[in-house]
């Protein structure tokens, strides 16, 4: 195939697009230079792409549950590809988010905008399954993920297994409630403002958002490579261990990750009691907008639990904690509109692309972008209102603030191992559908107060359950310094045994 060339007219938009013109003069020397010069795409075009042979290419592509048999609504596609017959995950059957490549396996983002088949397997799908674990399950997740309350999907809402009516969080919202179908020990999330942690507090599971680049992104469908994160959930604090140490480690292929030490994860659970650390409570992270009482009360005994246990207590305030919003703002929305105008994948960095990627995602969104959820149309505006607005003066602004934060946070964790605050302000929402389109935007949006800062910062954050209430779980998030994700595992396990 030959690529197209293009036509006077479209040169004279082409040149409009980049704000100067053409003359008519001019006209025939850049119908030559296209001429010529897209002889070298043709060339591009003919060229094999080395992808990585499938190391299990025996793989069941499965189907969608009917309705009566997906529990909670939390299974896209019910699938099967066996490992290793030995390894560390041995028996352990694994749902991974509807946004993580799979070769043979579609996925959807749960949208209605793109269906994309990766070419090869995500980095961490070969680690999971070169250590015998077995992928049973592609599970929902919020509509592109762009809500945290988990009812956005165009496959449905994911349900909350506790009370009935309620939601299970998103936007991983199945690879939380999939958990207690009884078919599933494991799962990934990923995690760009909370998506990890918010289901996990939501649905009483334990989840983990590693240490921004701990582990490799390479094969998984982003918002921006600056606060990508993928990790572990499970029922748990040792099965989240250790699905950590078997996908944690760089790949050389995710431009996210440079340096990455790697901690021995499960190993960090030999700690029994909590003795000779310190453990600050985030002033801040409570008594937030939208917060419910009992959480915050929840949350607080846990706190006291972890003193019984031999910690050393303390309250500790950061005000750029609660400031952190235009930060969070000024680098989400134009970084997402940018991703997505530049077809899923964006330019400028050095790793494993996936050209079938551009074309799922170009054509999706060129022939059903109608399709888009609210929250996804609201962002890409807004996005694209401030960038050309302000020459994306904001973003470069709030990527420099950026620094400061970690900083901030940085300076805390010199005198504390741990901080401590609500995973969620409230609760699961109830499921409702007389939402306007406003609330119903607003509403997938209220619940990351304490946990989108992180992202921005890149500290490592796990949600652990610490109570109920009303017959829904609460959690509480733990944060650490960065690459000491093992501290934070052995400070949930501890509580977790003592519970």
């Amino acid at each position: 195939m030959t690529v197209r060339r293009p036509n006077i007219d479209e040169i004279h938009g082409l040149a409009a697009k980049n704000h100067f013109s053409i003359h008519t003069e001019e006209e025939r020397s850049y119908d030559a230079l296209f001429q010529r010069i897209l002889n070298n795409y043709d060339q591009l075009e003919a060229a094999s792409l080395p992808y990585r042979a499938l190391h299990y290419p025996v793989r069941t592509v499965g189907a969608r549950p009917p309705s009566g048999e997906n529990f909670c609504n939390s299974f896209v596609r019910r699938c099967h590809i066996r490992g290793q017959q030995d390894g560390p995950l041995k028996g352990k059957r694994i749902a991974l988010k509807d946004c993580i490549g799979i070769a043979e396996v579609p996925i959807t983002c749960g949208s209605g905008v793109i269906e994309y088949t990766a070419s090869e397997d995500a980095s961490i799908v070969t680690r999971m399954l070169d250590a015998g674990g077995e992928i049973v399950a592609i599970v929902n997740m919020d509509n592109m993920a762009f809500s945290g309350a988990g009812d956005t999907s165009s496959y449905g809402p994911t349900f909350n297994p506790h009370r009935q009516g309620y939601l299970a969080g998103g936007s991983s919202g199945g690879s939380a409630a999939a958990l207690f179908s009884g078919d599933v020990d494991m799962s990934i999330g990923c995690d760009q403002a909370g998506s990890i942690r918010i289901p996990a507090s939501w649905c009483g599971v334990v989840g983990l958002k590693p240490t921004f680049g701990l582990v490799p992104y390479t094969g998984i469908l982003g918002y921006d490579q600056s606060f990508d994160h993928t990790g572990p959930m499970a029922r748990t604090v040792y099965e989240t261990a250790l699905l950590l140490d078997v996908i944690a480690g760089a790949d050389g292929r995710d431009p996210r990750q440079k340096s990455v030490p790697r901690q021995e994860y499960v190993s960090a659970l030999q700690r029994k009691r909590l003795d000779g650390l310190r453990i600050g409570v985030l002033k801040e992270g409570f008594g937030t907008e939208g917060a419910e009482a009992d959480v915050d009360e929840q949350v607080r005994m846990a706190t006291e639990k972890l003193a019984s246990l031999g910690a050393q207590v303390s309250d500790v305030s950061l005000p750029a904690h609660a400031a952190a919003g235009g930060i969070i703002w000024g680098v989400f929305a134009e970084g997402v509109a940018s991703t997505f105008q530049s077809n899923g994948q964006g330019y400028h960095w050095s790793g494993r692309y996936d050209p079938s990627l551009n074309d799922a995602f170009g054509q999706g969104m060129l022939l059903r972008g109608d399709a888009l959820p609210m929250q996804c149309k609201f962002n890409l505006m807004l996005g694209t209102y401030m960038r050309t607005s302000y020459h994306g003066r904001f973003y470069a602004k709030a990527q420099s603030l950026r620094e400061v934060l970690r900083e901030s946070y940085d300076v805390l964790l010199r005198d504390y191992d741990v901080l401590v605050t609500p995973t969620t302000p409230m609760k699961a929402h109830q499921y409702r559908i007389d939402l306007d389109p406003e609330q119903l935007v607003l509403a997938g949006w209220d619940m990351v107060a304490n946990t989108a800062p992180f992202n921005m910062t890149g500290h490592p954050s796990l949600s652990v359950p610490c109570g109920s209430s009303d017959g829904l779980p609460v959690g509480m998030m733990l944060t650490g310094r960065h690459f000491d994700d093992a501290t934070l595992l052995a400070v949930a396990h501890v509580y977790e045994q003592a519970r």
